[in-house]
């Protein structure tokens, strides 16, 4: 498993590389932002330690811009800043957990092997699919840049398909992850939201990447047709 540090703190660096190498880690450390997002853009890694406050670049705009160029590797985000907003934050950006300084050099240890268990697949900050995008962090939602007036549950309904795109979704699957189990309401609550979600992201631009698969539910097109 190969681990790169990223920590200008000198005796930090050097405590995470010796103590990463005896547990059978290949560690490579940089001190500086930039330095990080080339390493891991050029390097693969199997998990990225991030500290927060770094030359150049901080920890935040490294997972940022790592996660815009298609970069997975998991990354926990290591900072003296405790801080709910900055924890809170380091998540939004596409951090997979933070730790805050000090800490205790097993839970470190246990976190990293927790997060290679978990892989490198794809997970981005902002979904996008043929001209859709959409913030859950920010909660918004737009079409070829221009912004989409979305209810809670048009929003989250809207997550959901593009958390699939491509896929043809069933109506009970639809309705479990979007509703819940306490939903006692109509039972074609399901097709009148999708009826609403058209009328905002297809209709205006002349689409129809929302489709009713026959017999199976609905699905986003990754392609949308132009009417």
């Amino acid at each position: 498993m190969r681990v790169l540090v990223v920590e200008d703190e000198t005796r930090t660096a050097a405590l995470l590389r010796r103590g990463l190498a005896e547990e059978g880690f290949a560690v490579d450390v940089v001190a500086d932002g930039a330095d990080a997002v080339w390493q891991a853009t050029e390097i693969t890694y199997d998990v990225i330690v991030l500290d927060l406050m770094l030359p150049s670049l901080d920890g935040f705009e490294v997972c940022r811009r790592l996660r815009a160029a298609g970069r997975w590797a998991p990354v926990l985000m290591l900072s003296a800043r405790g801080a709910v907003t900055d924890r809170v934050r380091g998540l939004d950006v596409g951090a997979d957990d933070y730790l805050a300084k000090p800490f205790s050099f097993e839970e470190l240890s246990a976190r990293i092997r927790a997060l290679i268990r978990r892989g490198a697949h794809e997970r981005p900050v902002v979904l996008d699919v043929d001209g859709l995008r959409l913030d859950p962090a920010a909660r918004t939602a737009s079409r070829d840049g221009v912004p989409l007036d979305l209810s809670p549950k048009e929003f989250a309904l809207l997550e959901y398909l593009m958390r699939h795109p491509g896929e043809a979704l069933r109506r009970t699957a639809i309705l479990e992850h979007v509703w819940d189990f306490a939903y006692d309401g109509t039972s074609n609550v399901v097709d009148q939201y999708i009826a609403y979600l058209r009328r905002k992201i297809d209709k205006p631009f002349g689409t129809t990447q929302l489709e009713t698969v026959r017999g199976a539910g609905y699905r986003l097109r990754t392609s949308a047709r132009t009417d």
